[in-house]
């Protein structure tokens, strides 16, 4: 069978290449564009945008291109851009280092710098910024057209870069063109969420490729085989390739085989049959590669001579099953290489692997390793080489943690931790001449890094489970520093989460092991993570007294995360004691003193300044302070990181306080984006006003995605408990006091207190919600919920005091106002005598705790109640003004809900008089009379007047028939 044709014109594509080129400013006069191109696999992404760089070089554009690569789970950290750089340094060696003499940030991503290992501090924003100027520059020179191809194989830190740049956007003529494999974004793919964000950014445009339709499926036919092709073998090839233009070339390769295969990989694998065997042997050890492959690297794993192998590999591109590039060779489509590389042997790609390893290691060639660590620990694993795995992991974690890829580090970490623990030679004292001590002392330095990286990347339970793993399975051997560096990392993980881990009797265990004299940064670390644990257990007295021995030892001992935390002890001790102004005294001394100079520290000491602020009832101030903290941690690259997440969400708790819900949307918005903790506690706020907007649509499957983060943050059980409570609403009155039952239960154990102070606030909702379902049940049931209510409301009233410290603050007054107010309107509810005057200045004041706290929707629906309550006094009057200032707001905020329950209540009473059949029914009611009653002595049917009841019960604000008549004779509209 004869080649294909070298130069195939993009055929059925003509609209979608103007309207790419239009969307990417490829136009006359050029102009910046931001363009996101989305397909399925093989369905022509690849093949447009290179007639989109053709197009875009005739009209004198600069173009880069840019590809991610499947490393089977091992993505390196800004590989398109690495390949960007590096092919600009080999074609304008002078204008790169013109660029880098300017930007020296952009050095990273060069090869030298990459594969160094070496740990480079520069903060993520200035390294993004230095990227985005270089392309800047570089389009003031000329028009420059970035393109980035298969971004559902990027690394978390190349999706930050790219959002980085869309975000900025470009006033010159820049235009950043990616693109990735739709039908690969499955549910939990993480570029899904990324990716719906970009789309949703000011100047970004999605272009989604369509199938082929068949007409056009029959002319990619017609320009892949310029020769006659029998109608049954045309009709073939357009049913099969389905409008995939991938699929229509490799069935028009395979068109004169024997048999076509009904599988992909069988398909693919027909154009490796035309292959002599030299070229096949390359394609082979290609594919172990995965998608691209060096050509010297491909040379020495193949071990054919040099002129066999260029014959072979000449053979395998005319074949069209790689393309040449400009230092090696990619498969023209991804699935070709995974098609090949299933086909192989288990013995065969053991061996490829192995002479993976060698090549990429060094050992092939004099001049120095050609792969990076990553690379050379995803071949060794496949290869059963541990020792070597292990080492390249180690170095691959410190490469990516020096390009701010703490979740890349992580996994580098873990991986080594792993093959260590597979094959016990690699730190028992057996390898590498290693001798036993030394072996357990670089597992524990590994286990170090690791849960370092974990907790960099927002997985705090991952980290608290690795750090406690690797104790347990200490050796004994281990000297007492060994055990105490892992029993400091299993403190300062466990103390940032609510499990089951006891951090307390692990510092108190540390500091017993770790000798004071001398001094050293460990007996630091464990002096400072034991007295924040002390001040957990208000312990303060004792927290106090590790404090001063830790802000007593040399400064230089005292790293920034060190004495951030012994400050922040001290403050958060005195504010606990009633001295908040020293606390943020101190806490904004601290700040001063750090900012700057040590990222994660800074973070830390503004969000306990915000911690306290927003205590004070400062909520304003808070949010700044919370915002900050959040946006600090994104520019250092760890916006999951501990206090730098927790910002995001309390952030986004004031949000929802202040009425700034568009906000709170935007906080929590990308929630695939976070790890588990993270996401759960943003979704818990994400909740409260999908509750207060009755946004009750698949509120349940979003309640169990959060359920099982409960124990581990008693804060999340809290604000997805009480929106739950909300959401089931006086229609699912069981389970809304199932909810708050279990809520209490999970705290209890989580916080070690029996009647913890978060009660109030859930008590107060449940009490809300049984009130406005009490009176549609049966009298027996009602009195059962009414007794449990009483009871609840009881206990949370002892719960005041339980919190931080004895006094109550702003929030807890409010709550406990609107408790109590609650209590009285659920027993006028089940019909018991209420004093209404007493009833509606317990609203008034409720209202007024919540607006002196500055919560705007609990304001306003506690003023909604007032105003309920207010009608059934002589100041009935006054209940409209109550009611209209009550539902601007919750119009302003669009709660749905609370502005169909005011808006009966800013019409003047007077408007609702009594029909003269309602005044007819009110009398006999007034009697005594049940409805039946009342329909055989006025001849309706008995529904009729119980409709005329509940009209009655309405317009009167009354919640059961002894009250409307009580109400109706102090109207006089009964005598």
């Amino acid at each position: 069978m004869p080649p294909l044709p070298a130069a195939v014109p993009l055929t059925g594509r003509d609209v979608e290449l103007a309207t790419l080129a239009r969307l990417a400013g490829v136009t006359s006069p050029p102009a910046p564009g931001a363009v996101l191109l989305s397909g399925d696999a093989g369905i022509g992404k690849s093949r447009l945008l290179a007639a989109l760089t053709a197009q875009a070089g005739e009209q004198s554009w600069r173009v880069a291109t840019g590809h991610c690569l499947d490393l089977g789970g091992s993505p390196l950290p800004y590989l398109p851009f690495a390949e960007i750089a590096a092919r600009l340094q080999a074609n304008r060696p002078e204008l790169m280092e013109s660029l880098a003499g300017r930007w020296p940030a952009v050095r990273r991503l060069l090869p030298a710098t990459a594969g160094s290992g070496a740990v480079d501090t520069l903060d993520r924003g200035a390294f993004f910024e230095s990227i985005y100027a270089v392309l800047a520059a570089l389009g003031r020179e000329a028009p420059l057209l970035v393109v980035l191809e298969d971004l559902h194989w990027a690394d978390r830190s190349t999706c930050d870069l790219v959002s980085y740049l869309f975000t900025r956007r470009f006033t010159v003529p820049v235009s950043l063109v990616a693109s990735y494999r739709s039908d690969d974004l499955h549910r939990r793919h993480p570029l899904r969420s990324i990716a719906a964000g970009w789309s949703r950014l000011p100047g970004v445009r999605r272009l989604e490729l369509a199938p082929l339709s068949d007409d056009q499926v029959r002319a990619l036919v017609v320009a892949l085989h310029p020769e006659p092709m029998a109608a049954a073998q045309l009709a073939a090839v357009v049913e099969r390739a389905e409008g995939n233009a991938f699929f229509t070339e490799e069935l028009v390769a395979a068109v004169g085989s024997h048999a076509l295969p009904r599988d992909l990989a069988g398909l693919l694998l027909l154009r490796l049959d035309h292959l002599e065997p030299d070229a096949a042997q390359v394609v082979r050890a290609a594919s172990a590669a995965g998608r691209s492959v060096r050509d010297r690297v491909l040379g020495a794993v193949t071990g054919l001579d040099q002129g066999r192998f260029e014959d072979a590999v000449r053979a395998a591109v005319e074949f069209h099953v790689l393309v040449a590039e400009d230092d090696g060779y990619r498969f023209r489509h991804s699935m070709l290489a995974e098609a090949v590389y299933e086909d192989l042997m288990p013995g065969e790609r053991r061996r490829l692997h192995t002479a993976y390893v060698a090549a990429l290691t060094g050992q092939t060639f004099p001049d120095g390793a050609p792969g990076t660590a990553a690379d050379v620990a995803r071949h060794a694993i496949a290869a059963d080489d541990h020792a070597t795995a292990y080492a390249a992991s180690l170095r691959a974690g410190d490469e990516a943690l020096a390009a701010q890829g703490p979740d890349e580090a992580a996994r580098h970490y873990l991986l080594a931790l792993d093959v260590a623990a597979a094959d016990g030679s690699l730190t028992s004292g057996t390898a590498d001449g290693l001798d036993e001590g030394a072996g357990i002392a670089a597992r524990v330095a590994v286990t170090e890094k690791a849960v370092g990286a974990l907790l960099a990347a927002g997985s705090l339970p991952r980290a608290e489970s690795v750090a406690v793993g690797q104790l347990r399975s200490l050796p004994p051997t281990a000297t007492p520093e060994q055990r105490g560096r892992l029993l400091v990392a299993v403190a300062e993980s466990a103390v940032l989460t609510e499990s089951g881990t006891d951090e307390l009797a692990a510092s108190s265990e540390a500091v017993q092991l770790v000798p004071a004299d001398p001094p050293t940064a460990l007996r630091a670390r464990a002096v400072a993570i034991h007295a924040a644990a002390l001040r957990g257990a208000r312990r303060e007295v004792e927290a106090l007294r590790w404090v001063e021995e830790g802000l007593a030892m040399p400064p230089e001992l005292r790293t920034g995360s060190v004495n951030a935390s012994l400050h922040t002890t001290l403050a958060r001790v005195s504010e606990r004691g009633g001295d908040a102004a020293t606390s943020r005294r101190v806490l904004t001394e601290l700040h001063a003193a750090v900012r700057g100079a040590d990222g994660p520290a800074e973070v830390r000491v503004l969000f306990q300044l915000a911690s306290i602020e927003h205590e004070q009832g400062d909520l304003p101030q808070a949010l700044a302070t919370l915002r900050q903290a959040a946006d600090r941690s994104t520019e250092l690259g760890q916006p999951f990181a501990p206090y730098g997440s927790e910002a995001r969400v309390q952030a986004a708790l004031v949000a929802y306080q202040l009425g700034r819900w568009e906000l709170v949307e935007e906080l929590t918005g990308h929630l695939d984006d976070a790890p588990g903790l993270a996401a759960a506690g943003l979704l818990g706020i994400a909740l409260g006003v999908r509750a207060a907007r009755g946004r009750t649509a698949g509120w349940p499957a979003l309640l169990e995605r959060v359920r099982p983060y409960w124990p581990a943050d008693g804060m999340i059980a809290v604000h997805s408990g009480a929106a739950a409570i909300d959401l089931h609403g006086p229609g699912e009155l069981d389970e809304a006091v199932a909810v708050h039952d279990e809520v209490l239960a999970c705290l209890r154990r989580a916080w070690h207190v029996d009647n913890p102070q978060a009660r109030i606030r859930l008590t107060a909702l449940l009490l809300g919600q049984l009130a406005a379902g009490l009176p549609s049940l049966p009298p027996g049931r009602r009195a059962e919920l009414l007794e449990h209510a009483v009871e609840q409301a009881a206990r949370a009233e002892l719960a005041v005091g339980m919190g931080r410290r004895p006094e109550r603050g702003a929030e807890s007054n409010a709550w406990l106002l609107r408790l109590r107010a609650e209590l009285g309107r659920l027993r006028r509810a089940a019909g018991e005598p209420v004093d209404v005057a007493a009833q509606a200045t317990a609203w008034s004041e409720a209202t007024a705790a919540f607006a002196a706290y500055g919560h705007r929707y609990e304001q306003a629906r506690s003023a909604a109640r007032w105003a309920m309550a207010l009608r059934g006094t002589d100041d009935a009057g006054r209940a409209p003004s109550v009611a209209a200032a009550a539902l601007e707001t919750a119009q302003q905020l669009d709660a749905a809900p609370l502005v169909a329950e005011l808006r009966p209540l800013v019409r003047p009473p007077s408007v609702e008089v009594l029909t003269p059949r309602e005044r007819e029914v009110l009398v006999l009611v007034a009697q005594g009379l049940s409805n039946r009653e009342i329909g055989e002595q006025l001849y309706v049917s008995t529904k009729t007047a119980s409709v005329h009841v509940s009209n009655i019960l309405a317009k009167l604000s009354a919640h059961s028939r002894t009250e409307a008549a009580a109400v109706a004779r102090r109207r006089g509209l009964i005598d």
